[in-house]
């Protein structure tokens, strides 16, 4: 069963965020793990830390965000 993306507006610190792209102001949300080549060379992917990403539910722009 595939989980229903919600799309909402978002807003990081005090900014109401708009796709640069096409200025859409809807966003789904995911994670993605910053894999570094250190720890991917130990076996440590999983310590790596990681990023949010906000996609565009418009044009798929992608914006990332350290935590």
């Amino acid at each position: 069963m595939v989980k229903k993306k919600e799309v909402t507006q978002r807003v990081v610190g005090k900014y109401k965020l708009e796709c640069p792209i096409c200025n859409h102001d809807g966003f789904w949300t995911r994670e993605t793990l910053m894999n570094t080549p250190g720890m991917t060379i130990l076996g440590l992917d999983w310590a790596n830390k990681n990023a949010v990403n906000y996609v565009c539910d418009n044009c798929n722009y992608i914006m990332w965000f350290s935590k």
